[in-house]
């Protein structure tokens, strides 16, 4: 059964349990439509979040309430107005709006992954290449990476005859489970899952739910948009509600 979310009111890092991965203290974000006048959209309103080791939380609510602009705000992808997003990296706090570019980027190669809706297809990159970009980042050698992904390829049911192609003409299927081995292939201790499922058949689906629960034994902490009820209810143990503005 998945618990709704009745967050702690944590405001000194040394108050959080030595499990929490991540903290979202109090996110503000407001839009700024300039084409029309200058009219600000409030879209987060104080959202907090505490997320432990081996938790899956889904972030739940109407479309437009708020959830994938709080998922991008975990990420630093939209810049926030106001409070704080302590992640626990190389067993330190950091706080990513603070961050420098340089040190952002260390973040996400090394603690913080994320698997959007979206593959970012570069034309005659295979998808092999694409997918094994970020371990070959870690360190890994090509071989070692190329077998993990390869390994992930096949539990993913993506063919053969696709590995060494451009996923320009992929379908959006296709393109997202080479997303999803991409991040799943990296150990990150916390992940961030923009409707993972969205695009994949039956048998896929029970093989991401299967990628989330291992994650989840090995004590990696996910954040997840979820529209499908039966992915929802199996991987994540508690909910973040979100409601239209």
């Amino acid at each position: 059964m998945i618990e709704a979310l009745n967050q702690p009111d944590l405001h000194a890092k040394t108050d959080r349990p030595e499990d929490v991965l991540l903290y979202a203290e109090n996110l503000w974000k407001c839009f700024v439509l300039h084409p029309q006048g200058g009219i600000r959209l409030p879209v987060l309103n104080g959202v907090s979040l505490l997320v432990q080791a081996g938790e899956c939380i889904a972030l739940k609510g109407p479309s437009g309430s708020g959830k994938s602009t709080f998922m991008r705000s975990l990420y630093a992808n939209y810049r926030i107005d106001s409070g704080a997003i302590w992640v626990k990296h190389q067993g330190t706090w950091v706080n990513l709006p603070t961050l420098e570019p340089h040190e952002l980027i260390a973040v996400r190669q090394q603690t913080l992954g994320y698997v959007s809706q979206f593959l970012r297809v570069i034309p005659r990159v295979p998808a092999l290449d694409i997918a094994t970009e970020p371990l070959m980042g870690a360190g890994l050698d090509a071989e070692t990476a190329q077998d993990r992904i390869k390994d992930l390829f096949h539990r993913l049911h993506l063919p053969e005859r696709l590995w060494y192609l451009s996923p320009t003409t992929f379908s959006g299927g296709e393109k997202q489970r080479v997303n999803i081995a991409r991040a799943f292939a990296m150990d990150y201790p916390i992940l961030l899952l923009d409707e993972p499922t969205a695009a994949l058949d039956g048998a896929n689906r029970e093989v991401v739910m299967q990628l989330i629960e291992e994650r989840k034994a090995q004590g990696c902490a996910l954040i997840g948009i979820f529209h499908d009820d039966d992915v929802r209810n199996r991987v994540c143990d508690r909910e973040l509600t979100f409601e239209a503005t």
